[in-house]
C-alpha cells in the first residue's frame, strides 16, 4: 500500500508499504480522509514516538471504509463507514485498528467532517469531563482556544451548560470562539491573561497544552480544588509551579496523553463521549470545524498550515474521494 513515510524529520509518500491482516479483534480500514493534528508534527520532529506496537506511521484519527473484520469482532461488517481513533498509521491507505476504537458515521456527514472529531473530541472529553471531573455550574478554560481540541471543547461544554473562557491568539481567532459559544474570550497578545480572568472570577477547570510558564499564571486564578489538566508542551517542557498555593488551595496539577493508553481504555472514552453527547453528533448540534482540507499529495503543506498556528478548526487530508 502507499503510506507516509519519515525521513531526517520529512515526510514521504511512499508505495510499497506493507500491511498485516487485522488481529482477531482488530479491523482494516480503507482510509478515505484523516485529520491532522500537532501530535503528527511532534512524531515528524522526533519528540513524541509512537506507543510501543503502535504504527510509525503518523495520523490518529480517520474516516474509512470496513474492508476486513477480525474473527473476534462482533458488530462491524465490510463496507461500513466508521471514524476511528487511532494510536498511528492514519496516513497510509490502508489502517488495521481495535474494534473498540470506532463509531458509526452520522449519516449525513462528509468524509472530511468523519475524519477529523475523534481525537480532538476524545481529547477535550478525556481531559475535561473524566479526569477534570467536570461538574454543573463549574467554569472551564481553554488554552489555544481556536485549535481542534479548543473548538471541540468549547462546543462540548455549551452543550453541557459549563461557561468557557478561550484564550486566543489574534482578533479573528476571537470571533469565531464566540460563535462556536465561548462565554468570555481573552487574546493573550493584547490583554493581560491573569487580571482579565480574575476579573471574571475563578476557573475550575483548565485544559492547558502550552506548559512552560503558563502553568504558574493558571494557578493565580484557579479556584480552590480547581484542576490544571495539562496536555501539550508548546511552550517548553520547564517552568514555574507555585507549590504553597497548589497547597493551600488544593489544585491539582493532571498531566495526561490520549495516545498511550490501551484500546480498553479509548474504546470507554469514546462510549462516554457518545453516551452523552452522540444525539447532538447526530443532530449536528455538536461536530467539527473544518477549517482547510489539502490533498494527499499536499501533506507539508498541511503540515505547515498546522505549524504556523493559523488553524481555526481541523486540518483534513483526502485520499480517496470515494
Amino acid at each position: 500500500m502507499k503510506a507516509i513515510q519519515i525521513s531526517d524529520q520529512k515526510v514521504r509518500w511512499e508505495d510499497g508499504v506493507k500491511i498485516t491482516a487485522p488481529e482477531p479483534k482488530e479491523v482494516q480500514l480503507r482510509v478515505l480522509s484523516a485529520g491532522v493534528n500537532r501530535a503528527d508534527l511532534m512524531q515528524i520532529a522526533g519528540k513524541y514516538p509512537p506507543p510501543k506496537g503502535a504504527s510509525d506511521i503518523p495520523g490518529l484519527e480517520v474516516c474509512g471504509v470496513v474492508e476486513e473484520v477480525g474473527s473476534a469482532v462482533n458488530g462491524w461488517q465490510p463496507g461500513q463507514r466508521v471514524s476511528a481513533l487511532l494510536a498511528g498509521g492514519g496516513f497510509a491507505e490502508r489502517v488495521n485498528v481495535s474494534a473498540e476504537q470506532i463509531l458509526e458515521v452520522p449519516k449525513d456527514w462528509s468524509n472530511t467532517t468523519a475524519a477529523g472529531w475523534l481525537e480532538t473530541f476524545a481529547t477535550a472529553y478525556l481531559n475535561v469531563f473524566q479526569l477534570g471531573d467536570l461538574k454543573t455550574g463549574e467554569r472551564v478554560l481553554t488554552h489555544a482556544g481556536a485549535s481542534g481540541v479548543g473548538s471541540s471543547l468549547i462546543q462540548l461544554c455549551r452543550e453541557s451548560g459549563n461557561d468557557i473562557i478561550a484564550v486566543v491568539g489574534s482578533k479573528e481567532k476571537s470571533e469565531f470562539c464566540y460563535k462556536l459559544g465561548a462565554k468570555h474570550v481573552i487574546n493573550r497578545y493584547l490583554e493581560g491573561i491573569v487580571n482579565e480572568v480574575k476579573a471574571l472570577g475563578d476557573v475550575d477547570v483548565i485544559l492547558n497544552p502550552v506548559a512552560g510558564e503558563s502553568i504558574e499564571k493558571d494557578q493565580q486564578y484557579l479556584a480552590q480544588d480547581g484542576r490544571i489538566i495539562l496536555i501539550g508542551l508548546m511552550a517548553g517542557r520547564t517552568g514555574e509551579v507555585d507549590f504553597g498555593r497548589m497547597l493551600m488551595k488544593r489544585q491539582r496539577l493532571i498531566g495526561s496523553t490520549l495516545r498511550a493508553l490501551t484500546p480498553e481504555q479509548k474504546g470507554q472514552i469514546l462510549k462516554g463521549l457518545w453516551r452523552d453527547f452522540g444525539g447532538k453528533f447526530k443532530s449536528s448540534k455538536i461536530a467539527p470545524v473544518i477549517d482547510q482540507v489539502f490533498a494527499a499529495d499536499d501533506i507539508q503543506q498541511a503540515l505547515d498550515y498546522v505549524a504556523a498556528n493559523k488553524t481555526q478548526g481541523k486540518v483534513i487530508l483526502t485520499l480517496s474521494e470515494e
